[in-house]
């Protein structure tokens, strides 16, 4: 909580005497009280500010890029153009902004993550754009690590396969031995939206070596997720379509040989705007959950056990409780009482309406959640995709996200748990 105090004028205590010039100043002590700013007064959980300096934070990406075993961040900003990459100062300093730079400037950057793509031992960023530009762009990391923070050791080139093509929302590095070379699952809405394939048998910075295979058509494009949901060694791409004939939430399986058809599988949801989700193998049952938002202010609980094919079965409840319109979602035990939690953020939570919260998984058993506990407080309308890490060093999984109407920018909420 940040608080300011207006300073009282040295003239006006100066022109008493005695026992009148103390009790001014006693006076003038309590209303500067009274003037208090407080950011949040309404917010449970304390808000850190890793960056608000641009505008249109979309989104956050978390990897260890300088092996100091702390997460760091990279964000592109749809608004202002630029992709960022933030260094994790450390748990002493992690409270405060943190250390930046500006790896890029493109044209409407919906997302950025991370990847070595040229298998260098370095991470470098690729940043997904819609609007006009419609291109895939790689950020090529320096060379020397500790260069991360100097714009100029940075490179960007565009993809040439995805120049003008597609509204590009997501790219998910999809996890391989490097004897496989590059593969990345771009996924894109609008016209000629959907999900492709782009691969290359050896990794290096000649981009124009990429080939695309498209695996499905789209509309809009939210979730893209890797997870061996058949249990078979290798990763599966677990996505939600929010748009279109062919939305709902689906899993494409990777084929057991480069060049093979991926299948798809569908989940549910087709009569929904769904939107981030999050899964999970149950720790004790082995059981498969996905737990995904639908517009307005619904959570829909996916259950599968462990066999195959895999058999679903689904509960809607209503998020019935003063929130914005559900976005992300994402599983941990918050308060650390060993139980499973459901961490939500919003977007549309204007005036009084809460952005960001929790509550235990177990309350979707019921109809309707009617109360939840309350992250954000009134602050921020329009929240993003969730990331889960103990930045402060203290036990507990804060919570870090992008804010984008209120430019609250690139934000963490600090776990009060303990």
């Amino acid at each position: 909580m940040s608080f300011k105090i207006e300073k009282v004028p040295l003239e006006r205590t100066r022109s008493c005497r005695g026992g009148v010039e103390r009790r001014w100043a006693v006076v003038w002590f309590f209303l500067a009280l009274t003037t208090m700013t407080f950011d949040q007064a309404d917010a449970a959980w304390l808000r850190h500010t890793i960056d608000d300096t641009a505008r249109g934070a979309d989104g956050t990406r978390l990897a260890d890029v300088n092996r100091d075993g702390l997460p760091d961040l990279t964000t592109g900003w749809e608004e202002s153009g630029l992709i960022r990459v933030y260094l994790n100062p450390g748990t002493t300093q992690v409270k405060r902004p943190w250390p930046q730079v500006t790896i890029g400037q493109v044209g409407s950057p919906e997302d950025a993550v991370w990847v070595d793509l040229d298998q260098d031992g370095r991470q470098d960023v690729v940043s997904s754009c819609e609007g006009k530009t419609k291109t895939l762009f790689v950020h090529w990391a320096p060379r020397k690590t500790e260069e991360y923070l100097n714009a100029d050791a940075w490179q960007t080139a565009a993809i040439p396969l995805s120049r003008q093509r597609e509204s590009w929302m997501f790219v998910l590095p999809l996890a391989a031995p490097p004897e496989t070379g590059i593969r990345l699952i771009a996924g894109s809405k609008g016209e000629r939206g959907g999900i492709s394939l782009l691969s290359a048998a050896t990794p290096s910075r000649q981009l124009e070596r990429l080939q695309r295979k498209r695996l499905r058509d789209a509309g809009w494009i939210m979730s893209l997720r890797q997870f061996d949901m058949d249990r078979d060694g290798d990763q599966d791409v677990l996505a939600s379509d929010r748009k279109g004939e062919n939305r709902g939430i689906f899993w494409l399986e990777q084929p057991p040989a480069a060049g093979a058809a991926w299948k798809e599988h569908f989940i549910g949801a087709g009569d929904e705007e769904a939107m981030f989700l999050d899964v999970r193998r149950h720790p004790d049952t082995e059981a498969l959950e996905i737990v995904v938002p639908a517009k307005p202010r619904h959570l829909i609980h996916f259950r599968a056990a462990p066999q195959t094919p895999l058999a679903w079965q689904s509960r809607k409840t209503e998020i019935a409780a003063r929130v914005g319109r559900v976005k992300a979602v994402r599983f941990a035990d918050i308060d650390l009482d060993g139980r499973t939690d459901l961490v939500v953020t919003s977007e549309g939570a204007q005036q009084d309406l809460i952005g960001v919260y929790w509550f235990p998984l177990a309350e979707l058993q019921r109809p309707a959640v009617t109360a939840v506990n309350d992250i954000s407080g009134a602050a921020g309308v329009k929240f993003d995709r969730i990331d889960l890490a103990d930045l402060d060093g203290d036990g507990d999984l804060d919570v870090i996200t992008c804010e984008e109407s209120d430019n609250l920018g690139v934000i963490w909420y600090e776990n009060p748990a303990n």
